[in-house]
């Protein structure tokens, strides 16, 4: 993506997300408000310092993000469960299959994540969430698990998920989720591009 083209698409990011048509939820038709935002993966350090520059500018318009970054959270609940340091030293000498598979029942999404964002969220005054860090966390937890597990935590409130890779969607496949535009996940129905947001 070219400069040009990355200004261009902050600018719609934070057009679409100062509206109250968006902060409201409008138009929605009791579809959950979880939106993605697709990025190529070789842009991940101009995406997060444009997702900065937003934050702030919203902000300066008086609406508040909470960013989650599923990296962070994901070693909080490790260090909380006091496993974090075996984890690290264990790693070196275990199979990655069944270190992968160790990390996936630690950082269980119905069981850990959902938890952790819950009581995250719960302390906080916010009008969006932004769930980053999708990409440090695969393969241990995949996108489509979180946003199915967070139905039920991020309610009254829309999610906008920044997205290495692509989000296809067809009306004959259906929507799936393609993670560094390689990595094809399972079938995710529910989000929104943000990029066909109107403006």
């Amino acid at each position: 993506m070219t400069p040009a083209e990355l200004a261009e698409q902050e600018k719609h990011l934070f057009e679409v997300m100062s509206r109250q048509r968006f902060l409201k939820m409008e138009g929605l038709s009791n579809e959950v408000p979880f939106f993605i935002y697709p990025y190529d993966a070789n842009d991940a350090l101009a995406v997060a310092k444009a997702r900065r520059r937003i934050t702030n500018k919203l902000k300066q318009k008086g609406i508040i993000v909470h960013e989650i970054n599923l990296y962070s959270l994901s070693i909080k609940i490790l260090n909380k469960r006091r496993v974090l340091n075996r984890l690290i030293d264990l790693e070196p000498s275990q199979d990655k299959g069944d270190f992968c598979e160790l990390l996936q029942g630690l950082l269980d999404p119905e069981e850990y994540l959902a938890p952790a964002i819950r009581a995250e969220l719960a302390d906080e005054d916010f009008d969006i969430v932004f769930l980053t860090g999708i990409g440090e966390v695969f393969p241990y937890i995949r996108s489509h698990n979180v946003l199915n597990n967070l139905q039920s935590v991020v309610v009254g409130k829309p999610m906008l998920m920044f997205f290495p890779g692509r989000y296809d969607q067809s009306d004959a496949l259906g929507s799936s989720l393609v993670l560094f535009g390689r990595l094809k996940d399972d079938q995710y129905y529910r989000a929104k591009n943000i990029m066909d947001q109107e403006a």
